[in-house]
């Protein structure tokens, strides 16, 4: 029997939002010593040099900590520290951001700027800080704002957190300054953004995306009958219809795909096509998002996964979000094509 993504109802509890903020399985064993910096491209070995220093920060923090608490538990902690690593996409950021999660003394927290904006909104803002605020570090990864709400929570909580000693690392492919630029009205919120700027030190990573590096274009396309015939030899695998596929996101909130996706081996996707608005789109990024942390591979018929975000789209102020889930998307197109 043919499984479907679109009978899948899952239900997520804060408690399991709370146990998941650790790194993807692909990232579970990464270090720095693992992160091949490319030699063309010298801010890479620079950002793991900063990375080692933010972590050495962060052991200095956390050991001035539990000097004061042998003499005062009063004392006021010392603020945390920020890092955060801007650049392109693949060019290993996220690496380098788990590479600092497992260097550093629990607790600690790692996890998309998705989650943890879904994390306030399950636990409260208050609980959220309280439950947070005994960890060391935060690792935020793909850190972009889609809205002003968004804006005023998460800086609101890094400034919360970062004035009780809680250090922050942080991904993105946009500078603190530029946030939300071409997304809204980014000058009304200026002192927000202003704030979050001023929590981190940024450090440049270029390079072309390693999901590309000497390999060929995306496989196309599968027949219907072919993506039937795979997802029906493997017990594992889901079959459903973009369209249909895409209806059933819009029911589920965004903190529940990866839920959806557990212990899939395959996703196949019949008639895809380009998505029919912005809120459809930013959905299937936040899809990709999922399925590329949990490696399955993801094969379709109909267009070609870099269709499905139109040039339109692509001119907006989502680019960089669409971009990054089509090199996904891709990469995982071509872990299903290296398995076929």
């Amino acid at each position: 029997m043919t499984l479907h993504l679109v009978d899948r109802n899952p239900t997520v509890t804060p408690a399991q939002m709370v146990e998941e903020l650790v790194p993807p399985e692909m990232f579970h064993e990464v270090s720095f010593d693992s992160y091949i910096p490319d030699p063309d491209e010298p801010s890479q070995a620079a950002a793991v040099q900063h990375a080692r220093e933010f972590v050495a920060a962060v052991d200095k923090l956390v050991k001035a900590r539990g000097k004061k608490g042998l003499f005062s538990r009063k004392s006021a902690p010392a603020q945390g520290v920020g890092l955060y690593l801007d650049g392109g996409f693949g060019v290993g950021k996220t690496h380098l951001l788990a590479s600092i999660f497992h260097s550093v003394p629990g607790p600690k927290a790692f996890g998309t700027f998705v989650e943890y904006t879904h994390l306030v909104g399950a636990l409260g803002f208050n609980q959220c800080v309280e439950y947070l605020s005994n960890h060391t570090v935060l690792c935020i990864d793909e850190f972009e704002l889609d809205d002003p709400g968004d804006t005023m929570v998460m800086s609101r909580l890094l400034t919360e957190l970062s004035g009780r000693g809680v250090s922050v690392a942080c991904t993105s492919n946009t500078l603190p300054g530029q946030l939300g630029e071409g997304r809204f009205a980014a000058q009304d919120f200026l002192r927000e953004i202003n704030k979050l700027s001023s929590v981190f030190q940024t450090v440049r990573v270029d390079g072309p995306d390693y999901r590309h590096r000497d390999l060929p274009p995306a496989p196309d396309p599968l027949t219907d009958a072919e993506l039937v015939a795979i997802a029906e030899a493997d017990p594992t695998a889901t079959l459903d219809d973009f369209d249909a596929l895409c209806e059933h996101l819009s029911k589920l909130h965004p903190s529940r795909y990866k839920q959806l996706v557990a212990g899939v081996s395959k996703v196949c996707i019949e008639n895809v096509h380009p998505a029919a608005n912005q809120t459809v789109a930013l959905r299937i990024v936040v899809l990709a998002d999922r399925l590329y942390d949990a490696s399955i591979p993801v094969l379709v018929s109909g267009a070609k996964l870099d269709e499905i975000f139109t040039p339109e789209m692509l001119a907006g102020g989502y680019r960089k979000k669409y971009l990054r889930a089509t090199s996904r998307l891709l990469a995982l197109s071509r872990f299903a094509a290296a398995d076929a």
